[in-house]
């Protein structure tokens, strides 16, 4: 089953870049410096941050469906993401290599199965969850953390 990982548009963010520190804070947003890499997992361009560039982390609404099953969480998004990342059929940098939560939804947002994907690549359990017909979408998280790092869309 075809897929695609899409990153997230990043005319959101842009924005917050420019402002100051007590506007960020008083938005319940941090400005940070990666000072590691992997860990500073860009939700825009799909890479984790190299050590020295900045970034915001904010709270992000990834499921906003009117159901039980909304979600937000925080994310990390680079200053220099200009361009959402989009992967066909291929796993993106920061999924590779960390143990992910697959969350399976239908088309109208209620969560019909999840699976783990303990490995670091989750291809073939993206592609049978994908060939299930109750399956819309899929929101892939990351399991120590819990954070939102992509939504899977059949292609």
């Amino acid at each position: 089953m075809p897929f695609t990982i899409t990153g997230l548009a990043p005319d959101a963010f842009t924005p917050l870049f420019s402002l100051d520190d007590k506007t960020l804070a008083a938005r319940e947003i941090v400005r940070t410096t990666a000072n590691a890499k992997p860990g500073f997992p860009c939700r825009v361009t799909l890479e984790d941050a190299e050590p020295g560039e900045d970034l915001l982390l904010l709270n992000y609404e990834s499921h906003s469906a009117g159901t039980p099953y909304r979600s937000s969480y925080a994310i990390y998004v680079r200053k220099n993401a200009r361009e959402a990342a989009r992967y066909h059929d291929e796993i993106p940098p920061v999924m590779r290599g960390r143990p992910l939560a697959l969350r399976l939804f239908d088309e109208t947002g209620m969560l019909v199965g999840a699976d783990l994907s303990l490995d670091g690549d989750p291809t073939s359990k993206i592609q049978t969850a994908l060939a299930r017909e109750d399956v819309a979408y899929i929101d892939v998280h990351n399991a120590a953390h819990g954070c939102f790092a992509a939504r899977v869309n059949r292609s």
